[in-house]
């Protein structure tokens, strides 16, 4: 990042890897997809059983997303590499 200082926290790398890595936003947008369907599920009064399943393989998705996007903001910090080079 040659016009920018490295990010020193958690959150500040988020921001940076949103704005270069086309890969951390797709998974970004993945996990806030999974979010809203939901938070669509949760708000029914009611949930059938076949609901009530793909509500819960729905937070395990989610959950699993959220893991990998932790792992990537990890491995960023722990490198102190931010932003991957452009092709």
């Amino acid at each position: 990042m040659a016009d920018a200082q490295l990010p020193d926290g958690k959150h500040d790398v988020k921001e940076v890897l949103l704005r270069t890595d086309q890969n951390f936003q797709q998974l970004v947008s993945e996990h806030q997809a999974l979010d809203e369907r939901i938070l669509h599920l949760s708000a029914l009064a009611y949930l059938t059983d076949q609901q009530r399943y793909e509500e819960m393989s729905l937070k395990k998705q989610k959950l699993a997303l959220k893991d990998r996007i932790e792992a990537i903001v990890r491995g960023r910090l722990a490198t102190g590499v931010v932003a991957q080079p452009q092709h």
